[in-house]
């Protein structure tokens, strides 16, 4: 299984929890069909003309009707995105295989479902997992490094390659001996913080599987990082706070690292920075611990010694301050105009709605969304009608379609399959002929729900022969640079490993008994015929038979070869690229005479 990713857009259908009661959010009016519901009335209120479900945000869970989860064996995580349905599969199907990512991955990960861990229910209104569930999961997964080969049951090897999106991002490849699938999802070609994306290794696959492309193909993040930093100057001097609602992970460190070189010449270095997550200690740890799975030029600073990230200056300097949430020391720190990074990006739970409730009221703050993975027309629903300004600076460092398509050119695929959104321009661009996959041939597209079968078949397995028999082996050349050798083994099968052993020696006779033929011990020991290659020229082999007496000789073509009839001796000789045939009747000193002339022709070995 490559991935068990959660879907969270449903959460958008929903009212934002508040972190104290909301009067404007308990006041508003519900909404019913017109025949009348109570139930739906008490479940459902209407806010600017939009209709939301006032209870606990659900999500979407992995679709279970096509596999059975309890057959799956081996579970790849590509990033720390890519997991979020880990502990429903883990702890409340019948899934007992392996799960395989590596360190950042795993740890980071273990940060993200703190907003959620007790607010997360599925339709039937269980609880779809815990944190306690969630460290189960986590404690379950094994750990990888980059280019680290994962035996898999002795039928395939899998390993892990840095896809340059995220700390221990990964893609994978999963190879047997002769055939090799690359699994690119969630990629980068930027350079960010994290280590760059392995694309050398990626070549020769047969089939490369693509998926986790840019969200907005059309957006370039260095120029919306430019925007981020002068629309938060903007509003900070005219003396407004400027909200980002984030992840606690991934592209806050970029954010950090750019602000840290912008706010001195911007004049801003009084402005605090709050960053606000019950996780934002860790988060800034881990960035700095982590320095294998950096890039370079962050790794070598390690070496120095000195912090790979400035975050880590910023805080010394007290320009940033990161807290678990809003009460206790925040509460007694918070100073304005400030900057609040802190989550979650959908607007529904979290910090974030306590901030929107408290600025959203006043035209001179600010909300920048710089998550891609929510509408962010539909995260400010809830809230309209809204006075703060809203800019959307989407930052997504992933593959874009021009990346794909150098890529693609760069590491030659036998074949791509990829989501059918990538083979088409988006619904509202159709003339964007650029925003789609264009490679040779072309991509196999699968839609939800559909099963796929791929291009290839397992032809072949490696054999390994053991050293004692590889001695006993006289290889002959047939021709030029191509030697054949004839072996008689056991051939040895077990977890997918295949073994060439020595046949069992014939068993020794006991002193004083009466000596046993060889076949009586051994039943099948059958003495080899040697095996024969090479072609028969007809004519030259015409006149090796005149020379050694026969005459009266006729040669005839067939589809398949000829026939040379010896109509003296009633015979004929039936010679095809791959078998001959003499017959004559009953005359087996004949028969033999003229094998022995057709053996002259051919090379035994």
């Amino acid at each position: 299984m490559l991935d068990c990713g959660l879907d969270m857009t449903s959460t958008l259908n929903f009212l934002p929890l508040p972190l104290v009661q909301s009067p404007r959010l308990s006041n508003l009016p519900g909404w019913s069909l017109k025949d009348g519901n109570a139930f739906l009335d008490k479940e459902l209120k209407e806010c600017s003309g939009h209709v939301f479900v006032d209870s606990v945000p659900e999500f979407c869970l992995p679709e279970t009707e096509l596999i059975d989860l309890s057959t799956v064996d081996v579970i790849l995580i590509s990033n720390y995105h890519c997991m979020m349905a880990l502990p429903y599969i883990t702890e409340h199907t019948g899934f007992t295989g392996t799960v395989y990512a590596t360190e950042p991955t795993v740890q980071i990960g273990r940060l993200l479902p703190s907003p959620l861990k007790d607010a997360v229910e599925v339709s039937t209104w269980r609880r779809c997992y815990t944190m306690q569930e969630v460290n189960s999961a986590l404690s379950k997964i094994q750990l990888v490094g980059y280019s680290q080969k994962i035996e898999l049951f002795g039928a395939v090897q899998v390993t892990p390659l840095s896809s340059g999106y995220a700390l221990g991002s990964s893609n994978w490849i999963i190879q047997s001996h002769y055939e090799k699938v690359s699994y690119v999802s969630g990629s980068s070609l930027l350079t960010t913080h994290p280590q760059p994306m392995d694309q050398a290794s990626l070549k020769n696959s047969d089939v490369l599987v693509l998926t986790g492309l840019t969200q907005i193909p059309t957006a370039n993040p260095d120029g919306m990082v430019g925007e981020f930093c002068s629309n938060l100057a903007l509003t900070v001097r005219n003396g407004g706070n400027v909200l980002v609602p984030c992840y606690p992970s991934g592209v806050i460190y970029d954010l950090l690292e750019c602000l840290y070189q912008y706010i001195d010449s911007a004049g801003l270095s009084s402005v605090p920075l709050y960053f606000i997550s019950p996780v934002a200690n860790s988060s800034l740890e881990f960035s700095q611990i982590f320095a294998e799975w950096l890039c370079h030029n962050k790794q070598s600073k390690v070496y120095l010694p000195e912090p790979p990230f400035p975050h880590a200056e910023l805080i010394q300097t007290n320009k940033l301050k990161h807290y678990p949430s809003i009460h206790g020391d925040f509460s007694n720190d918070f100073r304005q105009p400030c900057v609040v990074f802190t989550g979650h990006p959908s607007l529904r739970f979290g910090d974030v709605v306590h901030f929107m409730e408290l600025w959203g009221k006043s035209s001179l703050n600010t909300i920048i969304f710089t998550e891609p993975d929510f509408s962010y027309l539909e995260a400010l629903a809830p809230y309209q009608p809204l006075a703060m300004k809203c800019i959307y600076c989407p930052i997504d460092t992933r593959l874009n379609f021009i990346q794909v398509s150098k890529l693609l050119k760069e590491v030659q695929p036998l074949h791509v399959v990829c989501p059918e959104q990538y083979t088409q321009p988006p619904p509202a661009q159709s003339h964007r002929m650029d925003l789609m996959i264009d490679c040779q041939p072309p991509a196999m597209s699968y839609r939800r729900a559909e099963v796929l079968a791929l291009p290839f078949k397992r032809r072949y397995e490696k054999i390994e022969i053991m050293p004692e028999l590889a001695d006993s082996l006289v290889p002959m050349e047939i021709k030029p640079g191509i030697s054949l050798a004839t072996v008689s083994a056991v051939l040895h099968t077990k977890d997918n490993k295949h073994l060439l052993q020595p046949p069992p020696r014939p068993a020794q006779p006991t002193s004083g008994k009466k000596r046993k033929r060889v076949s009586d011990d051994v039943p099948d020991c059958k003495v080899l015929k040697p095996l024969l290659s090479g072609s028969i020229p007809v004519e030259q082999f015409v006149q090796t038979l005149e020379k050694h007496g026969f005459s009266d000789i006729k040669v005839e073509d067939t589809a398949k070869g000829h026939i040379v009839l010896l109509q003296e001796a009633e015979t004929l000789i039936q010679i095809e690229e791959d078998s001959t045939h003499i017959i004559c009747d009953n005359d087996e000193m004949l028969r033999v005479r003229l094998r022995d002339l057709v053996l002259k022709f051919l090379q035994k070995f």
